[in-house]
């Protein structure tokens, strides 16, 4: 979170322009502009903060690096109150109007089979590196022109795009986050440790 105009500026020269202001609160593409000059980031601090403020009741806003070619990788995450965690995969949700997702594919085409086992293995990683225990969704950004990806965020309940790993690993992730609240260990074939 960027405290001040000032701060803001700062980040921005330290990682690069372009970059994108986000709503710390937001969700939906709302909140959300990329500035690629100093001046820009100025103007875009004022809308992102007005928008989220007036959508979300909080206007702060952070700053992050803006890719410019990039797939929206997100690994659905399962945890359980041993600290199991597993993954099922991945889903591609790049195709997106105003930053809402309109097609959710899995496992994600295009990407590089080991780049593919680094976001999965990022995904649990993250997951359990704040000893979450219930379903979740790890989003990640790739950059198809570095081959880097980036943490976005980690959406803590099921997505409203879970039925497309059920369809893919035929596992019931609503059945499966309820047996997890018991003392019941996550069962799959994905586990990693």
């Amino acid at each position: 979170m960027v405290e001040s105009e000032a701060e803001a500026l700062r980040v921005a020269e330290e990682i690069g322009y372009p970059v994108m202001v986000k709503a710390t609160a937001g969700g939906g593409g709302r909140g959300i502009r990329i500035a690629n000059s100093p001046d820009e980031l100025v103007q875009a601090l004022q809308k992102a903060a007005s928008e989220a403020g007036a959508a979300f009741g909080n206007a702060a806003v952070f700053v992050e690096k803006y890719i410019q070619v990039g797939r929206h990788i997100e690994v659905q995450v399962l945890g359980d109150q041993h600290g199991n965690i597993i993954h099922l995969g991945e889903r591609e949700c790049s195709i997106q109007r105003r930053r809402q997702k309109m097609l959710e594919e899995a496992p994600a085409p295009f990407l590089p089979e080991e780049t593919r086992q680094r976001i999965r293995e990022a995904g649990v990683r993250a997951a359990r590196a704040v000893g979450y225990d219930n379903a979740g969704t790890v989003e990640m950004i790739y950059d198809e022109m570095t081959g880097e990806f980036y943490f976005l965020e980690m959406n803590t309940r099921i997505q409203v795009e879970h039925p497309v790993t059920e369809a893919v690993t035929g596992i019931d992730l609503v059945k499966a986050q309820i047996r997890s609240r018991p003392a019941s260990p996550c069962r799959g074939s994905r586990r990693t440790s």
